[in-house]
C-alpha cells in the first residue's frame, strides 16, 4: 500500500481518466488522510468532488468542493464543481453564484457564460413559475427590494424612481456593486434595459457604469455577459441622455481594460492575469463598423467617433505603442473617410449631427499625428488616395462629388495630408468644374473645399491664384444664400490667412462694413437652416478684425442676439466663431507694442508703418465692453462654457478666459460677472485647456477673487476649486499684475475660514508668498504681507514659524520696520497673532535680530493708531509670555513708552490703544518688576 500521497493522486487521476470512478475515489481519500500540505489538500478535495459528480452523490461533491475553496479561495475548479453540484442539488441561487465567480476569474470561457446564461434562465423561469417577482436568490434584502419595485409595472411611480437612484447610488460603492453582481444583478439590469423605458434604461446602464469602475475582471464580465454588439446597439438609439449613459458605460469599461482610473485592488484581482488586448480589438471594430451603419443615429455616430478620439492615439507621445492607432487606420481609415465625405443635402447621407464630420476630421488628425515614422505616415497617405481615387468618376458627378468632399474633410484634419491630397490627377480640376456647374449641391460643396483648401495660403498656391476670382463670381452669380454665405466666408478666409484683405479688395462695388452688415442680415434670418447661419458667424469672425465693423456689431442688438442664441449650438465651428467674435470686439487678442525708436526708423527709411485705429483706442473698447455686459454676454459666455467637451476645443477654452479677462477689466463689472454665473464659469477654464487660457481664466478669477464675497462669488464648496488657480499666478513666470491680483484673492479667502487656509498651504503657496514679501515692488511686498497676516492664523502655518532653521520670523520682524505703513500694518497684524498663539515665538522674536526692540518701540510710538495699536499687542503677549522677558522690556525704554501712553486720559478714538498699555503695566505689576504709582 503507498504512504505517498503525491502517487497516490496520480494513481487516482489514472482510475479517473479511465472512467473507474470508485477507484479513483478510493486513492483520493487515502491521500488526504497522508498528505499534510494545504495546497496538494485543496486539489485532493476538488478531485474527489468530481468523483463524486461522476457518481451523482451531489451532496458529497458540494461538500468537497467546498473544502477545497476554504483552502484557496479562488480555485476555479473547485468553484465551477460546487457550482455544478449546487445546481443539481437545485440550489439556483448559489450555483448561480459560483459561476459568476469563475466568470470574473476567466472572463473569456464560454463555457462559464453559458453557464450563467442558463442558470439566469432557470432562475426566472422559476420566479415567473411561481407567479412573483421576488428575488428569491437575493441575500440582500436592500438589492431584492429594489429589483421588486423597478421590474414591477404596478409600482408607483415615486418609488420606482427613487429605487432607480438608489441602485445607482449601490453600483457606485464597492460593496454595493459587488452584491449586485453576486446575486444576478446583471441579468436583472439587462431586463431593466429590456423594458425600453428610457428612465429605466437609463438607471440599469449608470449602474453598470458604477459597477465597472476601477475593476478590470468585473468590467470583462459584464462586457461580455451584456455582448458589445447589445452595447453599440443601445449606443446607437436616437435618444441623446441614453446614448451619452451607455457611451460612458464604455468608456468606463475600456478605462479597466487599459488599466487606467483605477484608485483600489479589489481583493485577489491583482493576482490574476486578463488578457484585454483581445477584448479592446472587438470594441474598436464595432465602433468603426457604428461609423458606416445606416441604423445608427447621428448621435450613436458621434458617440463612437468620441470614444476613438479618445481612446486609440497615444496620449504620451514618449510611449513608443502606437498599434491601437495602425490598428484603425488599418481596419477603419475607410469608414471614417467615408463620414467625412457625407453630404447632407444628398438623400443617401448617413444620419449625422453638425458635429459628425468635424468629429471625424479631428480623429483623422489625430491618427496621422500619431504616427511614428514616413512609411506609416506614407501608408496611411496610400490608402487615402487610393479611397479617393475609386470615387472619382466623370461620368457620375454625385460619387465625385463624395471625393471632393472626402479632401475637404481631410483638410480639416491633417492639412498637410490634405494638400498633397489637393495635388492628386484631376482632384482640383475637379473642383474647379463643381464650382462652375449649374447645380447648386455642387457649388456648395466645391466652395467648401475651397474655403479649407485656403486655411494656410503659403501651401495652396493654386488657390492664392485661382479661389479669389472662383468665389467673387460665385458670389455674385449665386442666387442661393447658402452659396452666396460660404463664398464670402472663402473670400474674408483668403484675405485673414494670408495677412492681408487682398480677398475682400476684389469687391470694387461694396466696402468691408457692406460684407459684414449683409452677415449680420444672414445671421439675425431664423428662416436660414443652422448651417448657413454658422457660415454668417464664421464670416463675421473675419471681418469684426475691422474696428469700425467691429463698433457696429455691438450697437445691433437683433444681431447680438443672434450671436448669443448660437453660444447655445453643439456645434464646435460655431462655438469657436462666436467666441473669435468676443475676443474681436473685446480687443483680447495678443498685440505687438510698437517699439518707438523703430517706429521712427522705419518712417524715416519710408516704410509703412500701422497705426491703430481710433475705435481701437481703449475708450472705445470700454464702450464695447459695457455694450456686451448689458446685452447678457456672460450668459452667453456660461453656456458655451457647459459645452460638451468635444465640442469646446482647447481653442475655444482660450478665446473664452480671454473675453472673460476683458470683461473683468472694470472692478464694477465684476457683480455683474458673478451674478450673471461667470464666476462658476472660469474654474473649469482656469483647469484645462491651452497654458495661455488657463493663465488668462485665473486672472479673471484672481480679479473676481480680490475685491468679491467669495461666499457670494463661490458658493460652497466651489470656492476650494478657485485656490490652486491662484496659487498658479504666484510665479515669477506671469506678470506683476497677475502676482499682485493673485495675491489679493488669496488674502481675501484666506480671511474667511481655517478650511480656505489650510486649503492654501497644501497647494504649497506658502514658500511663493513669502518670497513676494522679499519683493522690492511695495505693492506686491504689501500684498503677499497681508495675505500672510491672515494665514499665520493657522495652526500649520505657525507651526512652520516655530520650527527651526528658517527666518520666517526675522523677515516678518524686519517688515514691521519698513517705512511702508501698509507693509506695518500687515506685518505687525501677523507678529501680534503669532506672539499670542505661540509663547516659542515670542523667545524667538528677541533673537531673531539685533533690531527687534528698536523695531518694537517704534511700533509703540507710531503716528498711525491701527499700527501703534498692533504693536502694544505684541508687546503685551512678549510681556505675558514670561516673567524674564518681561524684565527685559522693562529695563528698557519701552517701559516708559507704555507708562506715557497709560496715562493718557480716556478718549473714545483711542481707548483701545489706552487700554492695552495699561494692561502692559498691570502684567509688569503683576510680576512685581513694578510698583502701583501710590506705592513709587
Amino acid at each position: 500500500q503507498m504512504e505517498d500521497p503525491i502517487q497516490l493522486k496520480e494513481e487516482g487521476n489514472k482510475y479517473f481518466q479511465a472512467s473507474d470512478y470508485e477507484k479513483a475515489l478510493q486513492s483520493y481519500t487515502q491521500a488526504i488522510k497522508l498528505n499534510k500540505d494545504k495546497a496538494l489538500q485543496a486539489v485532493l478535495y476538488r478531485n474527489r468532488a468530481a468523483c463524486f459528480l461522476k457518481k451523482e452523490e451531489y451532496a458529497k461533491a458540494a461538500s468537497d468542493a467546498s473544502r477545497a475553496i476554504d483552502i484557496n479561495a479562488s480555485d476555479i475548479k473547485a468553484l465551477y464543481r460546487r457550482s455544478q453540484a449546487l445546481e443539481k442539488l437545485g440550489k439556483l441561487d448559489q450555483a448561480f453564484k459560483d459561476a459568476q465567480k469563475c466568470a470574473t476569474l476567466e472572463p473569456h470561457n464560454k463555457n462559464f457564460q453559458e453557464t450563467l446564461r442558463r442558470l439566469g434562465a432557470n432562475i426566472q423561469e422559476k420566479v415567473n413559475a411561481r407567479g412573483t417577482l421576488r428575488i428569491q436568490f437575493s441575500t440582500d434584502s436592500r438589492v431584492q427590494k429594489m429589483f421588486e419595485i423597478l421590474l414591477d409595472e404596478n409600482s408607483d411611480k415615486e418609488k420606482r424612481e427613487k429605487a432607480a437612484n438608489n441602485l445607482i447610488v449601490l453600483g457606485r460603492e464597492e460593496a454595493g456593486a459587488e452584491r449586485i453582481f453576486q446575486n444576478n444583478g446583471v441579468n436583472l439590469l439587462l431586463q431593466l434595459i429590456e423594458t425600453k423605458n428610457p428612465e429605466l434604461i437609463l438607471a440599469a446602464v449608470r449602474t453598470l457604469s458604477g459597477m465597472c469602475t476601477g475593476h478590470k475582471a468585473r468590467a470583462t464580465a459584464i462586457l461580455h455577459y451584456l455582448g458589445i454588439d447589445s452595447i453599440c446597439m443601445w449606443m446607437s438609439v436616437d435618444n441623446e441622455e441614453i446614448s451619452l449613459a451607455v457611451c460612458n458605460l464604455l468608456q468606463t469599461i475600456t478605462d479597466c481594460l487599459l488599466g487606467q482610473g483605477k484608485e483600489e485592488q479589489h481583493g485577489k484581482e491583482e493576482a490574476l492575469v486578463l488578457d484585454t488586448k483581445k477584448d479592446l480589438r472587438m470594441i474598436t471594430m464595432r465602433l468603426l463598423d457604428m461609423l458606416v451603419s445606416k441604423k445608427v443615429s447621428g448621435q450613436g455616430r458621434d458617440r463612437a467617433l468620441n470614444l476613438l478620439n479618445k481612446n486609440i492615439p497615444r496620449k504620451d507621445l514618449s510611449d513608443h505603442d502606437n498599434s491601437r492607432s495602425i490598428f484603425v487606420i488599418d481596419n477603419g481609415l475607410k469608414k471614417i473617410l467615408k463620414v467625412v465625405g457625407q453630404i447632407p443635402e444628398m438623400p443617401d447621407c448617413l444620419p449625422l449631427t453638425e458635429n459628425t464630420q468635424l468629429t471625424a476630421s479631428v480623429l483623422l488628425n489625430k491618427l496621422y499625428d500619431d504616427l511614428r515614422c514616413d512609411p506609416e505616415r506614407d501608408n496611411y497617405r496610400l490608402i487615402c488616395e487610393e479611397y479617393i481615387k475609386s470615387k472619382i468618376d466623370p461620368q457620375d458627378m454625385d460619387k465625385t462629388l463624395h471625393a471632393v468632399q472626402m479632401v475637404s474633410g481631410v483638410l480639416q484634419g491633417p492639412f498637410d495630408l490634405g494638400n498633397k491630397l489637393l495635388g492628386m490627377k484631376g482632384v482640383m480640376e475637379m473642383m474647379v468644374a463643381l464650382c462652375g456647374s449649374e447645380r447648386e449641391i455642387d457649388q456648395l460643396v466645391a466652395v467648401e473645399a475651397l474655403i479649407h483648401a485656403s486655411t494656410k495660403l503659403s501651401r495652396a498656391t493654386f488657390i492664392i491664384t485661382n479661389g479669389v476670382t472662383l468665389l467673387k463670381e460665385i458670389y455674385k452669380k449665386t442666387k442661393n444664400e447658402k452659396i452666396k454665405i460660404r463664398a464670402l466666408v472663402g473670400l474674408c478666409k483668403l484675405g485673414s490667412a494670408g495677412g492681408t484683405d487682398y480677398g475682400l479688395r476684389q469687391f470694387a462695388e461694396g466696402s468691408t462694413e457692406k460684407l459684414a452688415k449683409q452677415c449680420r442680415k444672414w445671421l439675425c434670418n431664423t428662416s436660414i437652416d443652422a448651417r448657413t447661419r454658422k457660415w454668417a458667424a464664421e464670416g463675421l469672425s473675419y471681418l469684426t478684425l475691422d474696428a469700425d465693423v467691429k463698433d457696429d456689431f455691438v450697437e445691433d442688438e437683433p444681431a447680438l442676439k443672434a450671436m448669443f442664441d448660437l453660444a447655445k449650438s453643439s456645434d464646435k465651428t460655431i462655438l469657436y466663431s462666436v467666441a473669435s467674435v468676443l475676443v474681436n470686439c473685446t480687443n483680447s487678442y495678443d498685440t505687438k507694442e510698437l517699439v518707438p525708436e523703430l517706429v521712427q526708423l522705419a518712417k524715416f527709411s519710408k516704410q509703412h508703418v500701422p497705426e491703430e485705429h481710433p475705435k481701437d483706442k481703449k475708450d472705445f473698447v470700454v464702450k464695447r465692453v459695457k455694450r456686451l455686459l448689458k446685452a447678457g454676454v456672460v450668459s452667453a459666455l456660461a453656456c458655451m462654457v457647459k459645452a460638451d467637451s468635444a465640442i469646446l476645443t482647447d481653442q475655444s477654452k482660450e478665446l473664452i478666459a480671454r473675453v472673460f479677462l476683458a470683461l473683468c477689466e472694470d472692478p464694477k463689472d465684476r457683480g455683474t460677472i458673478v451674478a450673471q454665473g461667470g464666476g462658476k464659469a472660469l474654474i473649469p477654464l482656469a483647469v484645462e485647456g491651452t497654458d495661455v487660457g488657463k493663465i488668462k481664466a485665473s486672472h479673471a478669477l484672481a480679479k473676481i477673487a480680490a475685491i468679491s464675497n467669495p461666499d457670494i462669488a463661490f458658493p460652497g464648496e466651489r470656492v476650494y476649486e478657485v485656490v490652486r488657480p491662484l496659487v498658479s499666478l504666484l510665479n515669477t513666470e506671469r506678470d506683476g499684475l497677475q502676482n499682485y491680483e493673485a495675491l489679493l484673492g488669496l488674502t481675501n479667502f484666506s480671511g474667511r475660514s481655517d478650511k480656505l487656509r489650510l486649503k492654501i498651504v497644501k497647494e504649497k503657496a506658502l514658500a511663493d508668498i513669502e518670497n513676494y514679501m522679499f519683493e522690492n515692488h511695495d505693492q506686491l511686498r504689501q500684498a503677499a504681507t497681508e495675505c500672510m497676516c491672515n494665514l499665520v492664523v493657522n495652526k500649520e502655518v505657525q507651526e512652520r514659524f516655530v520650527a527651526d532653521g528658517n527666518d520666517r520670523l526675522k523677515l516678518v520682524v524686519l517688515l514691521c520696520g519698513e517705512d511702508d505703513e501698509k507693509v506695518q500694518v500687515a506685518a505687525a497684524g501677523a507678529l501680534a497673532m503669532l506672539t499670542a498663539a505661540q509663547k516659542k515665538l515670542c523667545w524667538k522674536m528677541t533673537q531673531v535680530t539685533t533690531q527687534w526692540l528698536e523695531i518694537l518701540q517704534r511700533l509703540c510710538l507710531h503716528d498711525n493708531m491701527e499700527v501703534q495699536h498692533r504693536g502694544l499687542v505684541i508687546a503685551f503677549n512678549l510681556i505675558s509670555c514670561d516673567k524674564e522677558l518681561a524684565k527685559k522690556l522693562v529695563e528698557s525704554e519701552l517701559l516708559e513708552i507704555l507708562t506715557y501712553i497709560g496715562k493718557q486720559e480716556d478718549h473714545p478714538k483711542k481707548q483701545h490703544i489706552i487700554s492695552v498699555a495699561r494692561d502692559c503695566l498691570t502684567k509688569c505689576m503683576d510680576y512685581e518688576l513694578i510698583k502701583p504709582l501710590s506705592q513709587a
